[in-house]
């Protein structure tokens, strides 16, 4: 059997979404969740595992070898832990560990959403053939990754380019993370849509 698929989740504060990817970067199976991110992690866990066992249901599952996760953060790679802003239910949980019990022990690397979507730009999208980039995700939250002297740069923890949690304003809103003043307060999709409301 041939094992040439990477079973790929992109896990955010909105959907949870699956896929299984070839190694031309070609989707050839793919699914998505609501995520229950107000709900406690369990829950959260439980959605996780649905697009899980959709994949799973797939003729192509057994083909995937490895399981790729992009999680909103922060994440600690190196502990295969994950903490996202928008998922409080989600503190230090241990997805790799649970997504690896799961899917019967196939191998999980783990890294943040945004030095997720650089890897995959600088491999087969804008950031293609440029030494140096900085790609961001404006979604639920904001995000980015690093690309420097040709290589993705995910920081000991995965977070590197994570500036969604730096404060640009020390008198602005509270944030959810404990500061005040967060890009993400300011420019992520939901609040982009609620200040323009709020401002008529």
């Amino acid at each position: 059997m041939h094992t040439d698929l990477v079973a790929a989740l992109d896990i955010g504060g909105t959907k949870i979404a699956g896929a299984l990817v070839d190694g031309h970067g070609r989707i050839q199976a793919r699914t998505q969740r609501p995520t229950p991110a107000r709900q406690d992690g369990e829950t959260v866990m439980q959605a996780v595992e649905q697009v899980l066992g959709d994949l799973a249901a797939s003729p192509l599952w057994g083909r995937a070898s490895v399981i790729g996760i992009g999680s909103a953060g922060p994440v600690d790679a190196s502990a295969g832990t994950v903490s996202p802003v928008n998922v409080p239910g989600w503190r230090g949980f241990p997805l790799v560990e649970r997504v690896r019990a799961a899917t019967g022990g196939l191998p999980v690397e783990l890294i943040g959403d945004g030095v997720a979507i650089t890897a995959a730009e600088h491999w087969q999208g804008a950031a293609r053939g440029h030494d140096n980039a900085l790609c961001m995700v404006v979604s639920t939250g904001v995000c980015g990754g690093l690309v420097l002297g040709g290589r993705l740069h995910p920081g000991p923890t995965g977070n590197a380019g994570h500036i969604g949690h730096i404060s640009v304003d020390l008198d602005g809103e509270p944030c959810p993370c404990g500061a005040r003043g967060c890009v993400e307060g300011l420019a992520s999709g939901p609040n982009i849509a609620r200040r323009a409301l709020a401002d008529g």
